[in-house]
């Protein structure tokens, strides 16, 4: 087995039309240029056309970044389709997600990897998150996830028990599960279900490795029928595969549509910061 020190990994990045071009610098220098352990190759799919300066942006931090690597799709394909295309383009065993508009702690890979590299056993491994409006340093919350393999195993009955951007993980168990397939909204849950049908190990790291850039609305904007039917439709192939009982897909269905079509925007932004994120301490 390589050593902690050697193992090589990849980036996975997805980019699309509507990211700041600023924001989009800031994510990409932050796992690479300031980045304690820099990854090996960082791919970055290009979901779509996009404006003239933010693929001018692109252009210059790939100038700048050997490690990047780009695939484009034609037509804007949404998350799912675009990291099932970078997938299939990753060279390196492990690899890692990232968003175009958050921003990583200098120490996450180095944490993670080596994570990964010592424990062979372990598929994937994510982290908790800091939440943050307009500067870094304004950390308006803290999205919490289980640390432990048997707890991840409850959490994914009732919710995501991963933050999407943190995770790094064995390409080959992600193959095996299906690779990630288009979900509106929650391609990320779906493959970690599939992961875990397959039986596979997690594990989650107590510390925040990544700086999540969230709008003001965003809390209050997580609802709306779409958005009910999708997650709704995770409860139903969870429940048909027998990972949950009729009874625990009523209350998850239940508390579902009473947060997200019930409730006015609003008072969902409230319910949201109360319940389901810390308050920065």
């Amino acid at each position: 087995m390589a050593s902690e020190n050697t193992t090589p990994f990849s980036v996975l990045m997805s980019v699309y039309r509507n990211d700041d071009p600023e924001n989009f610098r800031l994510a990409v220098e932050s796992i690479s240029i300031r980045q304690s352990r820099r990854p090996q190759e960082i791919i970055i799919v290009i979901d779509g056309p996009i404006p003239t300066p933010l693929e001018t942006e692109l252009t210059d931090l790939a100038s700048e970044i050997p490690e990047i690597r780009t695939v484009f799709l034609k037509e804007n394909r949404g998350l799912g389709i675009a990291l099932r295309a970078g997938m299939e383009k990753v060279s390196n065993d492990i690899v890692a997600r990232m968003d175009s508009d958050d921003i990583a702690t200098q120490d996450r890979f180095e944490k993670q990897i080596s994570m990964l590299a010592n424990n062979p056993e372990l598929d994937m491994v994510g982290a908790q998150i800091t939440e943050f409006i307009g500067h870094p340093s304004n950390i308006v919350g803290k999205r919490v996830v289980p640390e432990s393999n048997s707890e991840i195993y409850n959490w994914i009955k009732k919710r995501c028990p991963f933050n999407h951007m943190t995770v790094a993980f064995r390409k080959a168990k992600v193959l095996e599960a299906g690779n990630y397939l288009d979900w509106h909204f929650n391609e990320d849950y779906y493959l970690w279900i599939r992961m875990a049908e397959k039986g596979m190990d997690f594990a989650n790291l107590p510390e925040s490795l990544v700086n999540v850039r969230v709008g003001k609305e965003m809390y209050g904007s997580r609802g709306g029928w779409k958005y009910f039917l999708s997650e709704k439709g995770l409860q139903d192939y969870m429940l048909r595969k027998r990972i949950i009982s009729f009874p625990r897909w009523l209350v998850n269905v239940g508390i579902r549509f009473g947060v997200q079509v019930m409730m006015p925007n609003s008072l969902r932004a409230f319910v949201f910061k109360q319940l389901f994120r810390r308050k920065n301490k």
